[in-house]
């Protein structure tokens, strides 16, 4: 059987892929980190690591391992935390998942507002995809999810936290770039649409997609990404263009120009990009309940004075009714 220290020894060899840097990170000589890694191994009857004299690779069998070690590892600090918590008699501890997006607009001010009303709370994040949020929530690895809607999973439960509208996003001196801000989706022509990926976000793939639809707008798809941030690095390459959630406005992408959509697009009434707060209704963290109360004032709360939110945000309550 394997052991944690032995998990932690091959998460710092596979993220540095050099054994003297995964030492120093782990404050050992690398003799005995070597050893703990084919411990690992011979624990589990495979190779994980290819190692030659000048480079380090992981073998499919460690590319498979690494996401799963450090699951266990976040779930292992989850459980410590949680029990030295109760010995103390302090609060407890949250674990809050996140899309990235959910970072740049509406975390800070949760994590903010969790700090200042429940100041024993101590707050764990993890960034993952929508769907890998899911699992999370349902495996209680985390306890709250903030995430884009997703097909109905027994025992997760969502209530609307933020509602924004797609922007256009096309690269800097394109033609595009020269378009009247707000834009018709009909003005676009034919150029290279940079497309979500049906598989890991369908949510926002399917939206777009409708929207596009309603404009009678059929664009040449030239590539597929999963994550805002993939696809907005293509349009500062110069590959095309997408459509983003405002709050991607926040950062500045070199070479990348956004655009407004008019209210007079046929795709405004479906111009909604919703953000969701998730959790298990199986839970029993104690901290759960004051927490969604937290968020559903926040939902409430009015955009004017939420620095986290762009003017061009709208939030809605947790019934979904638009403020």
């Amino acid at each position: 059987m394997f052991s944690l220290v032995q998990l932690e020894c091959f998460i710092a060899v596979a993220e540095e892929l050099h054994f003297g840097a995964a030492a120093t990170r782990m404050h050992m000589t690398q003799p005995p980190l070597s050893r703990q890694i084919q411990q690992l191994e011979r624990a589990l009857g495979v190779q994980l690591l290819d190692r030659t004299s000048r480079r380090v690779t992981l073998t499919e069998a460690g590319r498979v391992l690494l996401p799963n070690a450090r699951r266990l590892i976040d779930l292992s600090a989850k459980t410590s935390a949680d029990v030295q918590s109760v010995a103390a008699g302090q609060a407890g501890i949250l674990t809050i998942a996140y899309t990235a997006m959910a970072g740049q607009s509406i975390l800070p001010e949760l994590v903010r507002r969790v700090s200042r009303e429940l100041p024993g709370v101590s707050i764990l994040l993890r960034e993952l995809v929508s769907a890998d949020q899911m699992d999370a929530l349902d495996s209680g690895i985390v306890d709250v999810g903030l995430l884009r809607p997703l097909y109905d999973r027994a025992h997760i439960s969502s209530q609307p936290l933020l509602e924004e509208r797609f922007v256009l996003a096309v690269p800097a001196g394109s033609a595009l770039a020269e378009l009247p801000d707000p834009v018709f989706l009909r003005d676009l022509g034919d150029d290279a649409l940079l497309m979500y990926s049906p598989g890991t976000a369908r949510y926002l793939h399917d939206l777009l997609l409708t929207m596009l639809l309603a404009s009678n707008v059929h664009p040449r798809i030239s590539q597929y990404a999963g994550q805002i941030s993939t696809l907005l690095a293509l349009v500062s390459g110069g590959l095309g263009f997408t459509l983003v959630p405002a709050s991607a406005c926040r950062r500045a992408y070199p070479g990348v120009v956004f655009r407004a959509i008019t209210d007079d697009d046929p795709s405004h009434s479906i111009n909604r990009v919703r953000l969701e707060i998730a959790w298990n209704d199986e839970s029993q963290n104690p901290l759960l309940a004051p927490v969604l109360l937290l968020a559903a004032e926040l939902a409430t709360a009015d955009p004017e004075n939420r620095n986290s939110t762009p003017s061009t945000d709208k939030v809605v309550d947790p019934e979904g009714l638009s403020r």
